[in-house]
């Protein structure tokens, strides 16, 4: 293989340092806007912690939701061939390309005075503008998320593992639990770590569902940006750095969950493999 030359490899370097440059001038910027004592006092705010406080609350009843959901579709979609499937598997796919923007506007109109929304408000459940608002459109956000993962975990799996056990008697049940999930488990947890950090930064469909009502329906993302709004940025500072703390947190996770070479493939939403 003949080696670049130190000029090449110097041209090849120089994206590297203007992402470098871009990433920490971003922090940079945030971090110098307040001084250390405005930022302490921020950080503990009555609204900073309600909104730190709504933002893992609503992520917990999103993955709620979403891993069943993602994992079970997941496995099925890695499993089974069907007529149609290929046009099922785009369209399940729609939301992680969708703006989440026009994600909220349709999770509006079906919630709302609607399809589902005067149905469930019979039975005594609202929807819009409340909480529970919030972990609908997280949900809706991260379940395709962890379906795309768990798909290509499964995938990755040997299938001759899963005959095997069907022929020594497992019931399919059994077979994904004792089988298929263990061997696939670091990749799914992936995925669902990733969601997780999709719901807690979560905010154009969280907006248009749950509303931007301080101290009622605040998540982090929401607290910018009213903060930014009324000009108060302290709080709206330090609820972002709360975000790029823990969006770090799970790449530093993701990192450490990398399966090794000659194990089992990365699947294409792993961080590690874009």
């Amino acid at each position: 293989m003949i080696k670049p030359t130190i000029g090449f490899k110097g041209l090849l370097s120089l994206p590297l340092l203007v992402l470098g440059i871009m990433v920490t001038g971003v922090i940079f910027a945030l971090v110098i806007q307040v001084s250390p004592s405005e930022l302490w006092q921020a950080l503990k705010s009555e609204e900073t912690l309600f909104a730190l406080r709504f933002s893992l609350t609503a992520s917990a009843g999103a993955m709620s939701l979403a891993v069943p959901l993602g994992i079970g579709a997941g496995y099925f979609l890695s499993r089974r061939d069907f007529f149609g499937k290929r046009l099922l598997d785009a369209l399940l796919d729609l939301p992680l390309v969708m703006p989440p923007l026009i994600a909220g506007v349709g999770l509006l109109f079906l919630f709302g005075r609607g399809l589902l929304g005067e149905p469930l408000a019979r039975m005594g459940l609202e929807l819009v503008f409340t909480p529970w608002g919030a972990v609908v459109a997280q949900a809706f956000i991260a379940t395709p998320i962890i379906m795309r993962n768990a798909k290509a975990a499964f995938e990755s799996v040997n299938p001759g593992y899963q005959e095997t056990a069907m022929v020594l008697g497992l019931a399919p049940w059994r077979v994904f639990f004792r089988v298929n999930l263990p061997l696939a488990g670091r990749s799914v947890f992936a995925g669902v770590i990733l969601a997780w950090a999709r719901t807690m930064g979560e905010f154009g469909a969280t907006l248009m569902v749950a509303g931007a009502t301080r101290m009622h329906t605040e998540s982090l993302p929401v607290a910018v940006y009213l903060n930014l709004a009324s000009g108060e940025l302290g709080i709206a500072v330090s609820c972002a750095l709360v975000l790029l703390l823990v969006c770090f947190g799970v790449l530093v996770c993701l990192r450490f969950l990398k399966p090794e070479k000659g194990g089992m493939k990365r699947s294409g939403l792993w961080p590690g493999s874009v």
